[in-house]
């Protein structure tokens, strides 16, 4: 019982720190960055990755591109800036997912964890910053409708996935996910879809659709690769900041892997 008052409290002070932030633009950067570091954190010791540069890229990566998508987003170097981030992003995040399916470790010369820290991790949270200010404005709820999707989605596959999983997902991995789980996660994410639809007036009910199944399929590869990144690291969890959770990259893994998507998906409905 203590233990799961202790995950509740954890739990409620993120999420209410992380809607409490996107009621100001500037909040929402300083605490999108700030994750972003805590995060950082968790992921090199994950990788053994014993260096600092990896910091100055972040810090370079994130206020460069808040500064062209936000104070300078009008400009055409700004625009192609981000696409060239966004090719690098998803190719990287591509290979992860090959590394997933093909290779029993997931290979981490010195080289692959500087870029892996770069273009999967950082650059994920460059992308919940641009999700944030979607069509060069503050658009703060199409990011909470996206962090809504995951939540619903995982909450949905724990729960049907308890009760009902017979076949496993990816046992090697994550022994505990099943097949049901997933379907489950997938269906309760696309009924919320019209729900976020309907009270954030953002995006119609067809776009909030097509983003659930982009959430859920992404979502789900990113939590997986996280925990093959905790199977080779032999931790159970990637920090201890959220007691009864573990690291704050446990709970930030599949927006970090969706978020790129969610935002290519954006980009191909604006145009």
């Amino acid at each position: 019982m203590k233990e799961l008052a202790t995950r509740a409290i954890s739990g409620a002070i993120y999420v209410l720190l992380l809607i409490g932030s996107l009621n100001s633009e500037i909040a929402t950067i300083i605490v999108i960055g700030l994750f972003g570091f805590i995060s950082l954190t968790e992921f090199s010791r994950l990788i053994k990755l014993k260096s600092y540069i990896q910091y100055v890229v972040f810090s370079i990566l994130y206020g460069a591109f808040w500064y062209l998508s936000v104070r300078n987003s009008t400009t055409l170097i700004s625009d192609e800036a981000i696409q060239i981030l966004l090719v690098i992003t998803i190719f990287v995040n591509l290979i992860l997912v090959k590394d997933l399916f093909t290779s029993k470790r997931i290979p981490l010369f010195e080289s692959k964890r500087f870029i892996v820290a770069a273009f999967y991790l950082a650059s994920g949270f460059v992308f919940m910053l641009l999700i944030s200010n979607y069509h060069n404005e503050f658009t703060p709820l199409l990011l909470l409708g996206s962090f809504i999707l995951i939540w619903v989605n995982d909450s949905a596959a724990y729960m049907v996935g308890k009760n009902f999983g017979k076949q496993k997902l990816f046992p090697s991995i994550s022994p505990k996910k099943t097949v049901e789980g997933f379907l489950g996660g997938l269906f309760f994410a696309c009924i919320s879809s019209y729900f976020i639809a309907y009270y954030t007036e953002t995006l119609s009910f067809t776009p909030w659709l097509i983003l659930a199944i982009v959430v859920s399929v992404f979502g789900t590869l990113g939590d997986l690769i996280e925990s093959k990144f905790k199977r080779q690291a032999d931790v159970k969890d990637s920090g201890s900041i959220m007691p009864g959770h573990g690291g704050l990259l446990d709970r930030l893994d599949s927006i970090i892997f969706a978020s790129p998507f969610i935002y290519l998906f954006l980009r191909i409905i604006h145009f």
